[in-house]
């Protein structure tokens, strides 16, 4: 994505995109640090943006490159 999206995604998306296949996995990296943190969109939902999400699957399709690169 060239142009950073502001779009923001509910959790049934975000899963659906990442390949993330459960609601504990999901949290469980967002606490590790290792897939970005939701923002609160209100007293109870929260949600991701859309560009955080792309970038994270774009670096773990790098990570996973032959050579690393």
């Amino acid at each position: 994505m060239n142009k950073k999206s502001k779009r923001l995604m509910r959790k049934p998306e975000v899963l659906n995109i990442s390949g993330i296949e459960s609601n504990s996995t999901l949290y469980y990296l967002v606490n590790k640090g290792t897939f970005p943190a939701p923002v609160k969109i209100s007293e109870r939902a929260v949600a991701w943006r859309e560009s955080e999400v792309f970038d994270w699957i774009e670096s773990r399709e790098k990570a996973f490159l032959p050579g690393g690169a």
